[in-house]
């Protein structure tokens, strides 16, 4: 049974938003509406680029959180599955990344 998203969507200024919730689909029509996040509001139109699913929302939001302190190469290199890039850079900021994740 799925419990949660984590989530995260490009912005029209490039930037990325990452998120978590217990319903994707709803949480995307809330962004794509402008009703998601002031942030995501003042940045539309959005595209979701990247989510992973978790049995329990609270894992979602411990992934979220871990994400946000990434640097913009290593949600990049998430995003593109680009997984010896993301090891590589893990290594060069003594980081954890998603094969890491243990929630």
């Amino acid at each position: 049974m799925i419990g949660g998203f984590m989530y995260i969507l490009k912005c029209n200024d490039g930037s990325y938003y990452i998120g978590s919730t217990k319903n994707l689909h709803l949480r995307l029509q809330q962004h794509y509406e402008g009703k998601g996040a002031i942030y995501t509001a003042k940045r539309l139109p959005v595209k979701l680029v990247y989510f992973e699913v978790f049995e329990h929302v609270s894992l979602a939001f411990k992934r979220e959180h871990q994400l946000k302190k990434w640097s913009r190469k290593k949600k990049e290199a998430l995003i593109g599955n680009e997984f010896d890039a993301l090891h590589k850079l893990a290594e060069c900021q003594n980081d954890t990344h998603y094969k890491n994740f243990e929630g």
